[in-house]
């Protein structure tokens, strides 16, 4: 949803997301599933801590989460980030990131796109750089997957059904074909 700030003309990207992280060729380093419920290993535990972290870290995004399950070998959740500073465009197209853009520069043709910061790959790149660190503290053989899966949640029918997905995911894992 995108909303105008009538006095600024600035519009605030607010967006909805399903994201999906995996594991480095499926490998099961979360837990296991044991009669249709997730059991979390150490690295498990330390993901659902890193998880519920990341809305503490980033006061100033306006995140919040729907529903999100740690599975054996993915991670799956729904994050909103809400109107904030971070993301705003000014009318002329400019991004805000942090507060190192200038509107002149966008005028004058200069490249005003910098390091992706304060958005969902900023996030899910901080979400997978903790897990990772403290796999590597503790000597727990860890790696992820290269990038992420996300998808915009567009309504709330979908918000509902991907909801049911998430909760219900456990209950699945025998018909997944990495569940072995």
């Amino acid at each position: 949803m995108n909303l105008i700030d009538l006095k600024t003309g600035i519009t605030h990207k607010n967006s909805t997301y399903f994201i999906t992280i995996c594991t480095k060729n499926m490998n099961h380093y979360f837990g296991k599933i044991i009669n249709g419920e997730m059991n979390l290993s150490e690295l498990g535990k330390i993901t659902h801590s890193e998880w519920l972290k990341t809305i503490e870290l980033r006061p100033d995004m306006n995140i919040t989460f729907g529903e999100f399950i740690i599975m054996p070998n993915h991670f799956h959740a729904i994050i909103s980030i809400g109107k904030n500073k971070y993301n705003s465009i000014h009318a002329r197209g400019a991004l805000q990131c942090a507060s190192s853009v200038d509107v002149s520069d966008v005028n004058n043709g200069k490249n005003i796109f910098g390091p992706q910061c304060k958005n969902l790959a900023s996030v899910i790149r901080g979400f997978k750089g903790a897990i990772t660190r403290n796999a590597r503290k503790k000597d727990i053989t860890f790696n992820w997957q290269p990038n992420y899966h996300d998808r915009i949640i567009w309504n709330q029918k979908a918000f509902n059904n991907i909801s049911n997905y998430i909760i219900n995911n456990p209950k699945k894992w025998s018909e997944d074909e990495h569940h072995n």
